[in-house]
């Protein structure tokens, strides 16, 4: 696994703590939300980080990709909030390598 998805999981698995106690369809969504609600809280985040890095640096982080990958996830999750379906989905992989 790279370290940015780690990164991800990470951020998630620390900001969002999921109980598994009893599993139905109204706390999955609003788990799925809270969820959501997180990623969007990263945005200035990488903004700020964007702001801060070095134009002429030889290896760039590619904060585009990070913030293409992160909406992928969150319509993801939104749209299984949607319209939940019984059948597995298909989607493009996450680029995850955001070095240059």
């Amino acid at each position: 696994m790279r370290i940015t998805q780690v990164l991800i999981f990470g951020l998630l698995g620390a900001a969002l703590p999921i109980q598994f106690a009893v599993a139905d369809a109204d706390g999955e969504r609003a788990a799925l939300a809270k969820i959501i609600h997180e990623l969007q809280a990263i945005d200035p985040l990488i903004t700020e980080a964007a702001s801060q890095a070095n134009p002429d640096a030889r290896v760039r982080f590619q904060y585009d990709w990070l913030r293409q990958d992160l909406d992928r996830i969150r319509l993801g999750i939104q749209e299984h909030i949607d319209a939940p379906r019984s059948e597995p989905r298909t989607f493009p992989p996450l680029r995850g390598d955001y070095r240059r």
